[in-house]
């Protein structure tokens, strides 16, 4: 009988915590909807695999988790990250696969939670799903990690479609990249809000969200609103914990089985 695995790979998190309720919550909408496949986990960054190592826990980047799957004789293995974007870690990932294509009879990839023009619409969908309704004078305000890499893009594409879709108190700022908190708060400005729900635009709620976004330094993203005097809430829950999320992995993983 044909072996099959399905291998979920997440940009990783050293946070217990959100460990469970984001990438762990992934999986197991992954190992439901898939029960013929075995499920395993790999994480793309060395700085947590190191640190996971450290305090003893070992997880496996793709390499391992690969070799391992052709070792214990699979051979159809279908790879799902959990990136948000097509950026430097996906790009990582098929990189480190690549040299394992021809140890299965079939590797297939799905795609990241923004990829084709299909899924801005499913993923603002999603998250509209989890956000409370638009009210007069207050904002919300994603914080996305941000990159060099030119899937950067994405951050403003889907701040489009949130436009699109009737909600222009949604403004998405990004950490590393453009847009970054200056024009984020320019665009709050605009909106005449004097309140901000601060939400983290990651699938995991981790060091980001706990220090850069709701944390007490006066160069948090919570402080410096508050300096402008605005009242800030912040909601700390990662996208990987929305259903309606998870969903959508599911569904990227249904279809790179079937083409």
């Amino acid at each position: 009988m044909e072996q099959k695995a399905l291998l979920a790979v997440s940009f990783g998190t050293s946070h217990r915590d959100t460990l469970e309720k984001t990438i762990a919550a992934i999986e197991g909408a992954l190992a439901a909807a898939f029960p013929e496949r075995t499920l395993r986990r790999a994480f793309t960054s060395g700085m947590i695999l190191r640190k996971l190592a450290r305090d003893g826990t070992q997880i496996d980047d793709v390499p391992a988790a690969l070799e391992k799957l052709a070792a214990e004789g699979y051979t159809d293995v279908l790879v799902q990250p959990t990136h948000i974007m097509n950026g430097d870690e996906y790009d990582k990932m098929m990189a480190l696969a690549a040299p394992y294509e021809k140890r299965f009879e079939k590797l297939a990839f799905g795609r990241p939670l923004l990829t084709e023009t299909g899924d801005y619409l499913d993923a603002a969908q999603a998250l509209l799903a989890n956000l409370p309704a638009q009210t007069a004078g207050k904002a919300i305000l994603y914080m996305g990690h941000g990159t060099e890499h030119f899937a950067n893009s994405c951050y403003a594409l889907l701040e489009y479609v949130f436009r699109d879709l009737g909600r222009k108190d949604v403004v998405i700022g990004t950490v590393e990249g453009y847009p970054g908190f200056g024009e984020a708060v320019r665009r709050i400005q605009e909106l005449g809000a004097d309140q901000v729900e601060l939400r983290p635009l990651m699938i995991v709620a981790g060091d980001h969200a706990k220090n850069d976004l709701a944390g007490e330094e006066e160069d948090s993203w919570k402080s410096l609103l508050e300096r402008e005097g605005y009242a800030v809430t912040c909601v700390l829950q990662g996208l990987g914990e929305f259903p309606s999320v998870q969903a959508l992995f599911v569904k990227h993983a249904r279809e790179a089985e079937e083409g």
